[in-house]
């Protein structure tokens, strides 16, 4: 006899009541680290302040800088409301750290979709890194979908400036990566040429983990504040943090040269950039039950799903392959049936600047395009991919969950 849909999800709910605990667990862990560094730094509410114009001497932007650093165990950190997006801090990082006649390497495949333009792979004429004569390399995956670890060893070249490590899957089916696979690549890199600089796209990895990458070797991180750290209310922004010379090279590509990170005004933001990270373990912690319970469920009617059920997260992305178009288009209205923000809307398959494929995305979120509160978005091309992240509060994931199982299995291919 079929079960209904409230029922798959209560079984699962059993069946992952350890993994559940686990989580509860780690965030406890992540929240320690903030809470230092908040303590360590006397954050007080004259943090909160700001200073307009040129953004000179704002107090709470530079000891946010070096709490952030602190938590992320690097040495310095510029975190801003200027960035647009986690591709835009990837990108002044880049800028920042890369010189006509460099070369780029990246190692876990293609990058994601809105860094081919940045690249210069796609498109032309908008200043790319190709534009400026920065040359690109990527090591392809191996045929399971893994990183190439012989090719890898003796891939660095001279002209290697820097490696860029992309720790999420992004619209792809490879696993990301954990802090352990980061560190061997690291560890290869260097012994290589132990300048070729270590660059982590961040993205959905923050606080996953009780580390991050620049805790284990890499140079340089960067991402968004709509997602993992921002804890679900940052507005807008992104961060660079790692060796004190590249973070402020990036700054230098964010303002001016002579600039770099002693300007910028926070147009009063502060207080929900410090109180954003405060919240960002528990969301991730949300997020993470949110993903298990999805995996679960799909897992359980046959559909293929990653990462697995019980699998280790690596961050807060959950990908279910759906087969079909129809299936990932009503997978998402369900979902945004179920957001408190534009629940009457219809997500309509799409073209989205810096992407390839039409996507169609679900996100009635507080803060638009925030990817850390719940939402769910796939590239309309074969295999029928959606990706689902982030989310306030796993039971809110559950409700939209059971919605988007009766679309899905109601769709008829």
């Amino acid at each position: 006899m079929k079960i209904s849909s409230v029922e798959q999800l209560q079984q699962a709910e059993q069946a992952l009541f350890q993994i559940f605990s686990g989580i509860d667990s780690q965030v406890k862990k992540n929240m320690r680290r903030v809470l230092t560094a908040f303590r360590q730094h006397k954050v007080g509410v004259q943090h909160f302040a700001s200073v307009t114009g040129y953004g000179h001497h704002d107090l709470g932007r530079a000891v946010l800088d070096r709490v952030f650093a602190d938590v992320v165990g690097a040495e310095a950190a510029a975190v801003r409301i200027q960035f647009v997006s986690g591709t835009h801090a990837i990108t002044c990082a880049l800028f920042g750290a890369l010189r006509p006649g460099d070369e780029m390497l990246a190692v876990v495949g293609p990058p994601y979709d809105t860094l081919e333009e940045v690249i210069g792979v796609r498109g032309e004429g908008h200043g790319s890194l190709r534009d400026f004569g920065i040359r690109y390399r990527q090591l392809d995956l191996t045929a399971n979908a893994d990183i190439d670890w012989q090719a890898l060893s003796q891939a660095v070249r001279p002209e290697t400036r820097l490696v860029l490590i992309q720790r999420s899957c992004g619209y792809s089916w490879r696993s990301s990566l954990s802090l352990r696979d980061i560190e061997k690549i690291v560890h290869i890199v260097k012994q290589q040429n132990p300048d070729t600089i270590c660059f982590v796209d961040n993205c959905y990895g923050e606080f996953v983990a009780d580390q991050e990458p620049t805790s284990v070797g890499a140079d340089l991180i960067a991402g968004s504040l709509i997602k993992n750290p921002g804890g679900t209310i940052a507005p807008a922004g992104g961060y660079v943090a790692g060796r004190a010379d590249l973070v402020e090279a990036a700054a230098c590509r964010l303002t001016a040269p002579g600039i770099g990170s002693a300007g910028g005004a926070t147009f009063d933001q502060n207080r929900l950039l410090f109180q954003g990270l405060f919240l960002a373990p528990q969301m991730v912690g949300e997020a993470m039950k949110g993903n298990h319970l999805m995996a679960f469920v799909f897992h359980q009617l046959g559909y293929p799903v990653n990462p697995l059920p019980l699998a280790p997260r690596r961050d807060v992305i959950q990908a279910i392959k759906l087969g079909s178009a129809r299936k990932v288009v009503a997978f998402c209205h369900a979902i945004q049936q179920n957001s408190p923000i534009g629940s009457y809307l219809s997500p309509i398959p799409a073209e989205m600047p810096g992407y390839e494929s039409e996507l169609v995305m679900a996100g009635g979120t507080f803060i638009d395009g925030s990817t850390s509160e719940f939402s769910a978005d796939g590239p309309l091309r074969e295999p029928y991919v959606v990706f689902c992240q982030g989310g306030t509060h796993w039971t809110h994931v559950a409700i939209a969950l059971e919605a988007a199982l009766d679309a899905v299995g109601s769709v008829n291919d």
